[in-house]
């Protein structure tokens, strides 16, 4: 833990001295997940097979003879190459974007998205969310019990604005604090442990009852889930969940933590929003180890990433 006497309000005295999360939500909300996720693989009684043709540019009309509903993506990489499971990041099922590790549940035709396609789009967005994922799991584990931190959001920002970001509010006793250098340091310390742990980011489509069930604590959470609940025409909600954090994230994310080199938390800026006060924007920068970037340049995106960055909505208005 990092130790500023020159700070009003260091997080010495404020965060734990290690990672230690607010353990009934964290885990409760872990739990139900992963009950959900058996009793989804539980419909799927009697093991089916389905074709999956690989349309890829090496070795296309490979067929995988596959699982039904319990196969992967990454399972079907397996069966291609080391460089496959290694470089993918998103998987294009029959045309539709789609995470590694979320089960087929039809026969289909499947091909690989990575960094270094010619149009890296949606990889890159998927890698961003992936990131503000990250800070957001460690925002709300860093701090000691005593301090409430409330995970409001990960803004959908653009990869050229220069930042991802996670929305919180934290403790009212926290309203003169600002993070220094030295915090900053110690929050991407916490988020580099999780990278190192090489956790997937597992996805789930859950009822809005379920996603209620998990997230009942949190109020912002609640009108995200109503609102994700009613663009859907089912009524369902996307979680995804990497160790014991789960959030709620329309996806798709990186396959794993571990795709994550270059990571570092930047800025945390107090939003003017009326609608929910005391907001703070922490914001960071990452390169997947798949990209690398000489010092200098790296530099100049980390001067530019502690700029607040802003949704389109927001800065229209």
């Amino acid at each position: 833990m990092l130790r500023s006497p020159h700070d009003t309000l260091s997080l010495q005295g404020l965060l734990s001295t290690s990672l230690a999360p607010n353990v009934r939500n964290t885990e409760l909300r872990s739990s139900l997940f992963h009950r959900e996720k058996e009793r989804q693989q539980s419909l799927y009684p009697r093991i089916e097979k389905i074709e999956v043709t690989y349309v890829g540019k090496s070795h296309p009309g490979t067929i995988f003879v596959m699982n039904k509903g319990l196969s992967t993506p990454y399972n079907c990489a397996m069966h291609l190459s080391e460089w496959h499971c290694e470089q993918s990041v998103l998987a294009l099922v029959d045309g539709e974007i789609w995470d590694m590790y979320r089960p087929l549940t039809k026969s289909c035709e499947i091909q690989f998205l990575t960094f270094k396609d010619e149009n890296p789009e949606e990889v890159n967005k998927a890698y961003w969310r992936s990131c503000a994922m990250l800070l957001g799991c460690v925002l709300e584990q860093a701090f000691k019990d005593e301090y409430i931190v409330e995970l409001v959001r990960a803004p959908e920002v653009p990869v050229i604005s220069g930042a991802f970001c996670y929305d919180v509010i934290l403790d009212k006793k926290l309203d003169g604090w600002s993070p220094s250098a030295e915090n900053l340091h110690s929050l991407t310390k916490d988020v580099l442990n999780l990278i190192h742990k090489d956790m997937p980011f597992e996805p789930l489509e859950v009822e809005a009852k379920v996603a209620v069930e998990l997230f009942q604590h949190n109020k912002h959470k609640l009108a995200m889930i109503e609102e994700s609940a009613s663009k859907d025409p089912k009524g369902m909600v996307k979680l995804h969940r990497f160790g014991d954090f789960v959030d709620i994230s329309e996806g798709p994310h990186i396959p794993r933590t571990s795709f994550c080199f270059h990571y570092e938390v930047t800025a945390a800026h107090r939003l003017p929003d009326d609608r929910i006060p005391h907001v703070r924007r922490f914001q960071g920068l990452s390169l997947p180890r798949h990209l690398q970037a000489h010092h200098t340049v790296w530099n100049r995106l980390l001067k530019r990433s502690k700029t607040l960055v802003m949704e389109e909505k927001d800065a229209s208005t």
